[in-house]
């Protein structure tokens, strides 16, 4: 089967949602916006992008890059706040071309580090190791080069 990946549209954020639900609820405590609502604002910021996967038209996976500077960094650092796939479809294959797009859109954003939270799962910590991540204090991270820079690495 066949993924694409493309960026989020408004209209797809309930099926973010519905898949993420277990996910979205941890740690949001006494927050205003509900998840739902938070994403909906960042299909439209500068300073995140959201990813959704989907085959056959339907949407089956989706992840959300948030951006913020870092002097420590030396640029940006690119944060996967969320990757969640839908269990009827190979979780491999499309977190995979998630994780990949994630990575394209924070180089061309000028990202020095993509990072997100270490997996337990031994397994899922081996895939995002063959994915070019290495442990880094609590989370994961990768390096990146910016667009333009002459260390570019593909």
């Amino acid at each position: 089967m066949e993924y694409l990946v493309r960026p989020a549209r408004i209209t797809d954020i309930d099926r973010l949602v519905a898949m993420s639900d277990a996910e979205l609820r941890v740690g949001r405590g006494a927050s205003p916006l509900d998840a739902a609502d938070l994403l909906r604002q960042l299909v439209y910021l500068p300073q995140a992008s959201i990813f959704i996967a989907e085959s056959q038209r339907h949407v089956v996976g989706g992840a959300v890059l948030a951006l913020r500077p870092s002097v420590r960094a030396g640029g940006f650092v690119g944060t996967i706040d969320l990757l969640v796939v839908d269990p009827d479809h190979d979780a491999d294959r499309v977190a995979d071309a998630l994780i990949e797009e994630v990575v394209r859109s924070a180089s061309n954003k000028g990202c020095t580090l993509v990072e997100a939270v270490r997996p337990e799962d031994d397994a899922a910590l081996s895939r995002w190791k063959a994915m070019g991540f290495a442990p880094a204090a609590p989370r994961i991270q990768r390096t990146v080069a910016a667009v333009g820079s002459t260390s570019r690495r593909f």
